[in-house]
């Protein structure tokens, strides 16, 4: 996998402008390309052959601190088409599934790309990243969106446009995968193939927004007996204000944004300890079912025109990495100039 670049600023790189008032604007570097503010234009050729963390003014004199961005940043302003998971959620996600290097890993949906670029970077260059894509376009976008950061394709990354039920048990052997992402509306009707696609010891991570998809998947889980009980969790993220003697929490924080669920695959045959429960705290019936459908949860839907914004500006930005990554291998080339 292609290592984050170093050294100075180069045509095609992705630059992330702090200016006045701590305003962010990210950018792909292009021949006479400018930023346009109200305060004023900043060439492009202003940062070109600048180290990373320079600064540079602009037409009015106003300063920029140009940084690359961290994965972090670039997920948070790349191009979407469907939403991403957010950086807080990410991290969990990688701790509480225990990706590790080497990994096999199933990832449905991939929606933008972020997670599949945390997951890449979890993995590393030994392991495999199998994503799951229903919306093509989707798919086109969160390819875009990885070669763009990370310079070129991963060759140990297969993108599978179709539904995982019908899907996965073509694309992998059962037994063989060891880690499982769910990231889709009812992840529960894709739990009988997880469960036959992972390697006894495995792990199935859901990552659902609202209460009651948490709730139907916990007892779809449970229900199969091919699982360990499912542990759930949210994570909020709360910055403090520090200056001087002025220490505070911050007025603003990234609070509820899902909720994640994740159990392990028990071996072939094995039968979990039975845990003791409530009745009154855990039946349910057929009217409370109803209420878990997709329909009754909802599904919040981008509209085809805004769907092919997205999809031309995560290409144009992937465009700008391969000039980038071009460029180094000319570079490199005997003769090249310096």
């Amino acid at each position: 996998m292609t290592e984050r670049p170093r050294g100075p600023f180069r045509l095609g790189d992705r630059v992330q402008l702090t200016g006045p008032k701590g305003r962010l604007h990210t950018i792909t570097l292009t021949e006479r390309g400018e930023l346009h503010t109200h305060h004023g234009v900043l060439r492009h050729d202003q940062l070109v052959g600048q180290p990373d963390g320079s600064v540079v003014a602009n037409s009015g004199g106003h300063e920029y601190l140009a940084l690359r961005p961290l994965l972090r940043d670039f997920v948070m302003s790349m191009p979407r088409g469907a939403a991403i998971v957010y950086p807080k959620d990410a991290a969990q996600i990688i701790a509480e599934a225990d990706v590790f290097p080497g990994a096999v890993v199933v990832e449905a949906g991939v929606g933008s790309g972020a997670l599949s670029l945390w997951l890449l970077r979890a993995m590393g260059s030994d392991g495999r990243l199998i994503s799951f894509e229903r919306r093509p376009e989707f798919a086109e976008v969160a390819r875009a969106n990885v070669e763009t950061y990370l310079g070129e394709p991963p060759a140990n990354w297969d993108v599978v446009v179709g539904d995982l039920v019908e899907t996965l048990p073509q694309a992998v052997s059962p037994g063989t995968v060891d880690r499982v992402v769910l990231d889709m509306l009812a992840p529960w009707e894709c739990i009988d193939v997880v469960a036959d696609a992972l390697t006894p010891g495995g792990v199935v991570l859901c990552y659902v927004a609202t209460a009651t998809q948490l709730s139907r998947v916990a007892e779809y889980l449970r229900n199969t007996g091919l699982f360990t009980d499912p542990e759930a969790s949210e994570t909020m993220v709360r910055g403090w204000h520090v200056e001087g003697l002025a220490v505070r929490p911050d007025h603003r924080m990234v609070a509820h944004t899902g909720f994640l669920l994740w159990a392990r695959r028990l071996a072939p045959g094995a039968v979990p300890p039975e845990v003791k429960r409530r009745a009154s705290k855990s039946s349910y019936g057929d009217e409370d079912v109803e209420l878990w459908t997709p329909g009754a949860v909802g599904d919040r839907q981008i509209t085809d025109k805004n769907l092919r914004k997205r999809v031309r500006e995560a290409q144009r930005a992937a465009a700008g990495a391969r000039r980038a990554a071009a460029s180094d291998g000319d570079a490199g080339e005997p003769g090249a100039s310096a």
